[in-house]
Order: C-alpha cells, then structure tokens, then sequence
C-alpha cells in the first residue's frame, strides 16, 4: 500500500483547528497561498472539501469534523513515536532480567544487586543463570546481561572491562599455617583445592610452580568457588578463588585470605549485551548499577581493615591487585 504525503497531517491539523487557511498557514509558519494548495491536495486524498465558504469565511464539512478527533489523535501519536525516550521512572519499571554469571560472581554481587533494586527498582526481578557451554549469541534473544571472562564476541554484542582481579588462597582461619604469608614451598606442600568448569585439575598455578622445581597435591576440583571455600573449610586445605569472593565469602566464614606467592596472570571481568538493549534505559540502569557495585567490590578486596575487634580482621592479606 502506498502511503499518502505524511507531511500533510499537520496542514490538516492546523486547518481543522483554525478553520482557516490565513490562520493554518501563520500557525506553521508558511504563506497563505501555499496553505492553500495544501488545502487542496488534502481535498484530493481525502474525497471532501473539508472547508467551504459560508459568508466572509470558512466552516468544516461533516467530514471535517469526523476526522478532527482522528487527526489530532494521529498527530499526537506520531510526535511521541519519533521523540527521544522521557527519563524513566524506576519505581515503575516492570521488568525480569536474565543475568548469566558465575556463582563467586553471584556471591559478590548477588545481595548487592538485590538490595538495590528492591530500593530503586521494586518491579525489576533478577533471574541468575549459571554459566556453562554458553554461546554469546544468546545475548540476541535470551540473556539479557553476561558476566564473568568474556569469549570472543559477535560484532553486535557490546561488552565493558567491570575489573581486573587476581587470584588469592583462602584457608581456614584456625590453621597454624593460614597466620604467616606463605612461601612457595610452603604454599607447593599445603593440599589444593581448585575450580574449574571442566573439571581441569591442572592450571598456570602448576606451570609456574614447575618452573620453580615444585609440584601441588590437588585434593579435588570443583564447579564453583563457593563450593571450593567450604570444602576448604571442612579438609583444611587451600582453595584458590579470585580474590573479590574471597573478600567477599571471608565476611561470613571463619577464612584467612592470602596472597598466592607465585607470578600469577590477571583476569579480565568484564560485562557483554546485546545492542538491542544498548539505549534501553532499564538496561543501563542495570550495567551502571552493577559497574558501581563491583566498584565497592573492589575498595574493599584493596582496603579490608583489619583491626583486631574487626570481624574482617581474618582478612589479612589486604593489599589485593584486584
């Protein structure tokens, strides 16, 4: 179908409005003989003479004030389709957000997150979905925000740096050797336990530790760095967790952080999601929330006091490359 000349339906609001040409034409900043061809190739899309003259002026037709109503309708509506988005009001926001993520991740975020948008946002829900053989391509259709190691990313997928962290040893606090920074024998000779998606039991903790003529006992790999702090807690055995969880899980377990005393390779945290909810308002209120909240994640990996009422006290390895 094809479409008349929308440049029309204001020359026809005015008109109907004014129920003059002199009046339409001052009213759109035009001359008057101008509205008044306007008025007449209107007259021929419509199949009415919308205004006649009665005596020294104009009136509408029937079908004039038929389509009145309808045009200032179609007018309106069209000026807020092609307006910029108003600020939104995030009390009102009625929305679910899937977030892929990690559960150390989830852990240091989670009740963050919670809390703010229970504050901010009541009408925002968080679905958490656990990462696993994931394809960014979700991100089109089915996830809404990833976090974690970002892969390689299609070409409409926008991502962020959230942080960089290191990895750090958390050990029960009551173990003789969690009250000393460790040497790497010291840390070589302790048992091990690591995480990994893939059950990898080996990693670059091993390749440097080969370098130095050293080799771990690794006691048991798991899924999940929660899972790995409690195991430790229970075998008295060294878990390796990036050392914002590690901060973070220390607050609420009887855990000693450490420093790993090996040349160990920062890793990229960074966040990815689709252009569709580039602009969307809601959306970036959910990346500048989290941005935020990993950002005091981070001060307090750097900065943990540990004064001895303090119940962070146990973190004493506090100058953390996060």
């Amino acid at each position: 179908m094809q479409l008349p000349d929308m440049n029309l339906l204001p020359a026809l609001d005015a008109l109907l409005r004014e129920g003059s040409v002199t009046g339409a034409a001052l009213e759109l900043n035009v001359s008057a003989s101008a509205m008044s061809r306007t008025l007449g190739r209107l007259r021929r899309v419509v199949g009415d003479p919308l205004l006649v003259p009665a005596g020294r002026g104009l009136v509408l037709t029937p079908r004039a004030h038929e389509l009145q109503p309808q045009v200032e309708a179609a007018l309106a509506a069209a000026l807020a389709a092609l307006q910029p988005p108003h600020p939104i009001e995030l009390a009102e926001i009625e929305r679910e957000f899937a977030i892929r993520a990690d559960d150390g991740l989830t852990a240091v975020v989670g009740s963050a997150l919670i809390a703010r948008a229970a504050r901010e946002a009541p009408g925002v829900r968080l679905r958490i979905l656990p990462e696993g053989d994931e394809d960014p391509a979700d991100l089109r259709d089915r996830i809404d925000l990833d976090l974690g190691s970002l892969p390689e990313l299609p070409h409409d997928v926008r991502s962020s740096l959230l942080c960089r962290h290191r990895y750090v040893a958390v050990a029960p606090t009551g173990a003789p050797w969690a009250q000393h920074a460790l040497t790497p024998r010291q840390f070589a000779a302790l048992p091990h336990i690591t995480v990994s998606r893939r059950g990898r039991a080996r990693s670059v903790v091993d390749d440097r530790l080969a370098e130095l003529g050293l080799q771990r006992k690794v006691l048991a790999t798991v899924p999940a760095f929660v899972s790995a702090c409690h195991l430790a807690l229970e075998s008295e055995a060294l878990a390796l967790v990036p050392s914002m969880v590690a901060v973070k899980l220390a607050c609420t377990m009887p855990l000693t952080v450490r420093d790993i005393p090996l040349d160990l390779p920062s890793v990229d945290v960074g966040m990815a999601w689709h252009t569709r909810v580039d602009a969307d308002p809601a959306h970036r209120w959910l990346r500048t929330t989290l941005t935020r909240i990993v950002e005091d994640a981070i001060a307090l990996a750097q900065g943990a006091p540990h004064g001895p009422d303090d119940r962070q006290s146990r973190l004493v390895g506090r100058t953390f490359s996060v």
